[in-house]
């Protein structure tokens, strides 16, 4: 398997806006278009991993100096459960080997229709060297969970901070209406 950085221009691409659109519930997601403005704005790592030419799946990192922000991290679901995860993960845990990193995931103690699927999410990223903070947030209904791996901490403020950053970028695009 291999992955490829993306410009805004090849994440443009339909099968990856699919996959993003179909991998997140609609809580979970901003607008694409927004999305790829974003790339550019706040330098994100937008990478997609392919067997041959077949898309499997794709990750956005947002770097920063105290910690890298795993935003999104998504595998076609026709491939899931045959460990492309698992590599994907290795792989980006490896570009990021000298970093603290964070990701914030739904809940796995929240009772909701999916509940054994985000049991299964959460024991994935434990077996892979992260761990729970005990940091969360409620976003429209949903519990949302900070994982760490790498040294250091992680606070709300730490998290906090994230959110603002993410909204002033997002409040310094241009209206499209």
């Amino acid at each position: 398997m291999i992955g490829k950085q993306l410009s805004p221009s090849e994440a443009c691409e339909q099968n990856i806006r699919d996959l993003y659109e179909t991998a997140f519930p609609p809580e979970e997601q901003i607008p694409y278009h927004d999305l790829l403005y974003l790339m550019d704005m706040m330098h994100l790592d937008f990478t997609a991993y392919y067997e041959g030419e077949k898309l499997v799946g794709f990750t956005i990192v947002y770097p920063r100096k105290s910690f890298n922000w795993f935003w999104y991290f998504a595998v076609s679901d026709k491939l899931r459960g045959k460990g492309y995860g698992q590599q994907i993960l290795s792989m980006l845990m490896n570009r990021y080997k000298d970093s603290t990193n964070i990701l914030d995931m739904e809940s796995p103690e929240q009772a909701c229709e999916n509940f054994e699927q985000r049991q299964r999410r959460h024991a994935f990223y434990l077996r892979n060297g992260f761990r729970d903070t005990g940091i969360g947030k409620s976003f429209d209904g949903v519990d949302m969970t900070i994982l760490i791996n790498g040294t250091g901490t992680f606070t709300m403020q730490d998290y906090d901070d994230v959110l603002n950053e993410l909204r002033s970028f997002w409040s310094s695009m241009p209206n499209t209406d």
